[in-house]
């Protein structure tokens, strides 16, 4: 099998282990699943395109350790049993539908091809044929990607089925990797720029790949690989500013201003864990966060551990935009915070002079052996974020943040050093939420069936309820980047709600 031989074949130990856990999840979706009873959802875009040569491996190796195979099939005599379904809309760009079916040629594929919107046409295929399980490629960072894991089941109000994301932790890097290394083909749009594609109505070539031909003194992109910062991915997909979209009723709206950028968060700390304190610097964080139009995706607190610490950097690194950690920085046995950072990227620790020096400004002789292990950093991957409102530059390693932050007022102090830094795209531009909320005296029972048809009417809006007491009324929040869009949203819920409801705040 073509696929898996280059994998073996490259020196990319990071691509190895995407790929072995890609075909792990694959592998153990045809243990649980018969082949009659799975589909791909293929859209001839980069990630959908990596799943499907992953998926081809995953069949192949799955039916070789089954003894269906004796593993030398060349290319031509393997077929893709998968039942594989397009959906086919007319904003698609031309490229993608010509590659999508170029694509199904070459490698054998039986497509499923649906002119409906996506909820309908599911609905449709799964009656006509039974379906217990989807390989979708959805990758972190993506909108519909917040609260899937590997394997989670359809959300509700839509038909029954489990949602397989083999790829659900792998990069913008990673991807490139996997297409280049294996060299198969991909749709020609991303050679001219394009980094992460939509519709026709919501994406041009990625700004930060344009070059200038001097020669016709016409603007050109670099390919999509080439792009250096995968957290910028998203960045071509803005609306165009001489179109108004068709999907949802969103109006044009500045490049950054729908953007969504995605932070983890966290926390070291036995004592946390074992409820001697309670954390106040986390649920902070988030607000603050929020404020500036950010989405926290996850929040996980670790046990005081070098290996607990480095499992989750290494874990949240490749999710997130940024990933913020804070506690168990320091001079005591169990601040192990910076080294589990270094082993969570594979480097080892080192002595930072210029850190050295800020520490001996602060500390003076009150510091004698500790001070150096505390300068110790970690290798050729850090840097300093200094600050006049802070005594002690904050560490950066790639786009995981390292808090020294231990109460509140300390991390008001470095978060405004953080805002004050944006100008070096440390915490990228973008929008502000816009919110509104309703306050009822319904149930949650009452509520869940509407609320469940306004986020596949509205899938770019966040929808929340809570209670402030036990007995209190039901708060529902409708929260999106784009004002005109949540207030058509809370205008359909309230159509939607039976009596008892009023608005309380915007």
């Amino acid at each position: 099998m073509e696929i898996d031989k280059a994998i073996r074949d490259s020196d990319d130990r990071r691509l190895k282990t995407k790929y072995n856990n890609a075909i792990y999840v694959i592998q153990r979706a045809l243990a649980l699943y018969d082949i009659e009873e799975v589909a791909f959802s293929f859209n001839g875009g980069k990630d959908s395109t990596v799943l499907l040569h992953l998926l081809r491996a995953g069949y192949f190796l799955h039916q070789v350790e089954h003894g269906h195979s004796n593993g030398g099939l060349s290319d031509g005599e393997f077929t893709f049993p998968i039942r594989t379904i397009y959906f086919e809309t007319p904003s698609v760009f031309p490229e993608i539908n010509s590659f999508t079916y170029e694509t199904a040629a070459s490698y054998g594929v039986k497509l499923d091809i649906i002119r409906e919107d996506f909820k309908s046409g599911l609905e449709a295929l799964l009656k006509a044929k039974s379906t217990r399980a989807i390989f979708l490629g959805v990758r972190i960072g993506d909108p519909t990607a917040v609260g899937q894991e590997q394997f989670s089941p359809s959300s509700p109000g839509w038909p029954p089925f489990m949602r397989v994301n083999p790829i659900l932790d792998w990069s913008y890097r990673d991807v490139w990797a996997f297409l280049l290394t294996c060299k198969v083909q991909y749709c020609g749009l991303y050679d001219q720029g394009y980094t992460s594609i939509g519709s026709i109505h919501d994406t041009v070539p990625n700004a930060l790949l344009s070059i200038k031909d001097s020669a016709v003194g016409k603007q050109k992109f670099r390919p999509a690989y080439m792009l250096s910062d995968g957290r910028s991915e998203r960045a071509g997909r803005s609306r165009k500013l001489s179109a108004v979209a068709a999907s949802n009723g969103l109006k044009c709206v500045d490049p950054h201003q729908g953007s969504i950028y995605t932070a983890s968060i966290v926390a070291v700390g036995d004592e946390i864990l074992f409820g001697f304190i309670e954390d106040q610097v986390g649920p902070s964080l988030c607000k603050k966060l929020h404020s500036v139009g950010w989405l926290v995706s996850q929040m996980a607190t670790v046990r005081s551990e070098v290996d607990s610490v480095a499992e989750e950097v290494e874990r949240r690194k490749s999710m997130s935009d940024l990933v913020f950690i804070y506690g168990g920085v320091g001079p005591l046995h169990t601040d192990v915070t910076v080294g589990g950072v270094a082993k969570g990227f594979g480097v080892r620790l080192a002595p930072d002079e210029e850190y050295e020096e800020y520490l001996s400004q602060l500390f003076g002789d009150k510091c004698t052996g500790n001070r150096n292990e505390m300068a110790q950093l970690p290798e050729g991957i850090t840097e300093l974020l200094e600050h006049e409102k802070l005594p002690v530059p904050l560490i950066k390693c790639h786009n995981v943040i390292v808090l020294t932050a231990t109460n509140v007022d300390e991390l008001d102090r470095q978060w405004d050093a953080l805002i004050d830094l944006r100008s070096t795209n440390l915490l990228a531009q973008t929008g502000p939420f816009v919110s509104k909320h309703l306050t009822t005296s319904l149930s949650d029972l009452e509520v869940a069936q509407p609320l469940s048809k306004i986020a596949i009417e509205f899938p770019d809006i966040y929808t929340g309820c809570y209670r402030k007491a036990r007995a209190g009324p039901l708060i529902i929040t409708l929260e999106g980047k784009d004002q005109e869009t949540v207030e058509a949203a809370m205008e359909a819920l309230s159509k939607k709600l039976p009596s008892g409801v009023k608005q309380i705040s915007v």
